[in-house]
């Protein structure tokens, strides 16, 4: 096992620099996949279990999802949220007990809902209702991608290491190429949010910045 002395942004910086591979690049057909973007994780005014990155995180997404609307392809909304007794978030929930805790986030609650500052289109847009931390266990987000003829797959959302990037090499696993926007992923701490970025990069997605995104949908037939 190699050893370094440079912090988890400094490796992802170099890996962006220096890259050690080629591009997945761009399919046909994408999808826009916007993971947990619920109060529980982006409230950071009312949650503990809150967290942001990128100022304007939001306001991307609302940008990338507008791009793609337009175009007619799919845009896709993920939340976790649970039963009364959080028996359905099986042996995940089993570490705390906590009014924070996961199998806490009930269904109606504040904290399972949608953040009120994404645009959603209720007739247009696919909203799932998972229990897992990709969001392709378990749901039929599969079948969806498929019948929608989709090749791309463009994550958003948090955590960047634990649901965005379990859903990522789910992506890359059922055989789309996974495009993670950049600046519209987020974590609690830096180290796990840069190690997780540089670990996608490296094997199973491009990691880009939402403008060079917008640039290939806006040219997109």
């Amino acid at each position: 096992m190699q050893t370094s002395q440079m912090t988890a942004r400094e490796m992802y910086a170099d890996l962006k620099r220096n890259p050690r591979r080629k591009p997945f690049g761009f399919g046909s057909r994408a999808a826009l996949l916007n993971v947990d973007l619920q109060n529980a994780y982006t409230r950071t005014d009312r949650y503990a279990t809150a967290y942001a990155g990128d100022p304007d995180q939001i306001q991307k997404i609302n940008r990338l999802a507008a791009e793609l609307r337009r175009m007619r392809w799919p845009v896709v909304w993920t939340s976790l949220a649970y039963m009364a007794d959080g028996s359905d978030c099986g042996v995940w929930g089993l570490r705390s007990d906590t009014p924070d805790s996961l199998q806490n986030i009930k269904f109606g609650s504040d904290r399972a809902l949608l953040d009120e500052r994404v645009v959603v289109d209720s007739e247009r847009d696919l909203q799932i209702i998972k229990k897992m931390p990709s969001a392709f266990h378990g749901t039929h987000l599969l079948p969806y991608l498929v019948a929608q003829r989709i090749d791309t797959v463009i994550v958003t959302g948090g955590s960047t290491s634990g649901c965005v990037r379990a859903t990522v090499v789910d992506s890359l696993s059922n055989g789309f190429l996974t495009l993670v926007a950049e600046e519209c992923v987020a974590d609690v701490h830096e180290s796990p949010h840069f190690a997780s970025l540089y670990d996608m990069q490296a094997k199973y997605a491009d990691v880009l910045p939402v403008a060079e995104i917008l640039t290939w949908l806006k040219g997109a037939p």
